[in-house]
């Protein structure tokens, strides 16, 4: 399978890059073709300027994502909970890469726009300082569920498993490990 990951922590020492490395390392012994995207050493302005009524040029490392994401037959989005949601480097990079043309297009006299991801499955792992089932009960999954259902969902893309951990602020070791393995497990799905 044709994997790419795609971290959206901005720090290359967070838990998050601890996880897609686990994950990357085991999809690659399995076989798997992976790439990886570290979204905090790209440069682009996370900024789409003028919404969808101007086209704004992409920059090299957004056509590079473009074509790896029509490469990839499943996403890995490995990000942390800031806000309840995912950080603004995701938000942004979403936002400038996931447009009309490439991921959707609109059609006329339809209210609902053509998937063009089609084909495509995702994996997401979302880490969080609120323990899951609080985020679960209270939160109602609310930052999940926009990545999952408003953005790959509308795309086309189809969500295979969402892994949530938490609260990794003041975890013990053996549970780090314990996530990490799950994050292994994933990868060979």
């Amino acid at each position: 399978m044709r994997i790419l990951i795609i971290v959206g922590h901005p720090d290359e020492d967070s838990f998050c890059a601890a996880l897609a490395d686990r994950y990357q390392q085991t999809a690659s012994q399995a076989g798997h073709e992976v790439a990886r995207l570290n979204l905090g050493e790209l440069a682009f302005d996370p900024i789409l300027r003028k919404g969808y009524k101007g086209r704004q040029t992409l920059e090299p490392d957004l056509q590079a994502a473009q074509q790896a994401i029509q490469h990839a037959e499943r996403l890995v989005f490995v990000y942390p909970y800031w806000w309840a949601s995912m950080p603004a480097l995701l938000k942004g990079f979403i936002d400038r890469v996931f447009l009309p043309g490439f991921a959707f297009k609109y059609l006329a006299n339809k209210a609902m726009p053509s998937k063009l991801l089609l084909g495509r499955e995702a994996q997401i792992l979302v880490t969080s300082d609120t323990p899951p089932w609080y985020n679960r009960l209270v939160y109602r999954r609310a930052g999940l569920r926009a990545l999952r259902v408003n953005v790959l969902e509308f795309c086309g893309i189809r969500v295979r498993d969402e892994l949530e951990i938490g609260p990794i602020r003041g975890s013990a070791e053996q549970h780090r490990v314990r996530w990490l393995d799950k994050a292994a497990q994933l990868a060979m799905r």
